[in-house]
């Protein structure tokens, strides 16, 4: 979408469609208080008024969206308000929107700019690849939208961030939200290749013969019962180099997971094409990095396989030898995404990363704990916590960390392996990150379990659509920009 930001006034400027966002603790506009009753309109946060000016106003029809008290005012703040009022020109059949704020934000312009197309960008998606016989109104596009502020400094810049993050979203929410058959792993591998030659990354792709001849026995142990071979992706952004971090993005690329043996049951399946959150993540902050040109070293490592019941499929059980050497007791073949993570997450000590952020749909532990609101966060070093904390409020992606005690890492001890796959019901969230940190080393590692966050059927925020929400991209980026 065409987005560009004036200096002016909207309510003075003709549009078909003008939105303006509304402080509940600030008068309303002269002209625009005329038009409506005191009651009509608060300003409370969500809370919408379409009107119909007739003159009063330039604007054809002008959509107030209340923003909340000022004080509470954030990025997060405008990225809603431009979301409504996408989503309101595309109901309307609005080619072009303005959007605008009445009253003074306390940021940035050029982060006001950011947010404000990055609502626009993902308020705008649609997955409708598979949809037919669509009338004029599901499948109209917004073309141009323009944001009106007091002063125009520095906001290109903004825009341009906001939208390439925007893009990089709404990437991972297409890979995601297309249906297993069509997104298994050896066709995740090739959409890693054509990112590469899109934006300029190096990137390599391991197959099945060389997952066997290097030992990946994690990734080859989950993967073996489906027809679909598993596959080791790694995408290389900038060079290591003195001077110059290397951070390791590592996600879990389950394409689709039945349980494997331990089959889960259909109303637990039904979503389960969205087990490679982490991964569509990882693609799409890999995207975004490369068009922002971060001064960065950065390592995209993904682990695909499709978890399938047949009769070559692993069994509880087994004992598996991981890329590490270490050995996993399998005791429920529903929990994969750990033993293919930790394949990823040896290999990831390779780089000599400054820091290793894991991100997997992992546990549904975490949804009891957290619900659909905040990412779980685990680590094994608090400054790295800290800086993922940070970007989470800032990008409005937030996270809320859990302990990683060696109590914990104790409960994942097994018998007759080095580990168990599983920790049973108590702290299920902890002792799978506990798990994975086996994996990394002494490298400073967080781990996100985002699979409270990754996948909505009823989408809280209005820049999410029913399906995958793209989690995670928005969060890495701005951990990445201020590393």
């Amino acid at each position: 979408m065409e987005i560009k930001v004036e200096e002016g006034d909207i309510l003075t400027t003709p549009s078909e469609l003008a939105v303006l966002g509304c402080f509940e603790d600030a008068p309303l506009p002269a002209a625009v208080a005329a038009l409506l009753e005191p009651a009509d309109f608060s300003g409370k946060a969500g809370q919408t008024l379409l009107l119909y000016p007739r003159g009063a106003v330039a604007p054809k029809r002008l959509l107030l969206v209340g923003l909340g008290k000022r004080e509470k005012a954030s990025a997060e703040t405008i990225r809603r308000e431009s979301a409504t009022a996408v989503k309101e020109a595309q109901k309307l059949m609005v080619e072009a929107v303005t959007i605008g704020v009445h009253g003074d934000l306390s940021l940035e312009p050029e982060a006001a700019a950011q947010a404000f197309a990055e609502g626009i960008e993902l308020g705008a998606y649609r997955y409708q690849r598979y949809q037919t016989g669509l009338d004029a109104s599901k499948s109209f596009e917004v073309k141009k939208s323009t944001v009106f502020t007091k002063t125009g400094a520095r906001t290109a810049a903004g825009v341009n961030a906001g939208q390439a993050i925007a893009r990089g979203v709404n990437f991972a929410r297409d890979l995601v939200n297309g249906p297993g058959y069509a997104m298994h792993p050896p066709q995740l591998g090739e959409e890693a290749l054509a990112l590469g030659k899109r934006v300029g990354l190096k990137v390599t792709v391991f197959d099945m013969a060389q997952l066997t001849e290097q030992g990946f026995g994690g990734i080859l142990a989950v993967g073996k019962g489906s027809e679909h071979e598993p596959r080791f992706i790694i995408m290389e952004y900038g060079q290591a180099k003195p001077g110059t971090p290397t951070v390791c993005l590592v996600g879990k690329g389950l394409t689709f997971d039945s349980g494997g043996l331990s089959l889960k049951p259909p109303e637990a399946m039904e979503t389960m094409k969205s087990d490679m959150g982490g991964a569509a993540a990882v693609f799409g902050a890999m995207q975004a990095l490369a068009e922002l040109k971060l001064p960065l070293h950065v390592v995209g490592l993904v682990s695909s396989a499709e978890n399938m019941p047949s009769s070559n499929a692993y069994r509880p059980g087994d004992i598996i030898k991981t890329l590490s050497g270490k050995t996993i007791e399998v005791l429920n073949t529903d929990a994969e995404g750990r033993i293919i993570l930790a394949d990823a997450l040896f290999y990831a000590q390779r780089y000599k990363p400054d820091a290793i952020v894991e991100l997997a749909t992992l546990t549904g532990a975490v949804i009891i704990a957290l619900g659909s609101h905040a990412t779980g966060l685990m680590s094994t070093d608090q400054a790295l916590a800290d800086r993922l904390s940070q970007a989470g409020e800032t990008s409005g992606e937030r996270v809320w960390q859990l302990p990683l005690w060696d109590e914990y890492a104790a409960m994942i001890k097994s018998q007759i392996a080095d580990l168990k796959n599983i920790g049973g019901r108590a702290a299920g969230t902890i002792t799978a990150g506990a798990f994975l940190a086996e994996f990394t080393g002494d490298y400073p590692f967080a781990h996100l379990d985002i699979a409270g966050t990754a996948w909505v059927d009823r989408p809280a925020k209005p820049y999410d659509t029913n399906g995958g929400t793209g989690i995670g991209v928005r969060l890495l980026i701005e951990f990445l920009r201020n590393y």
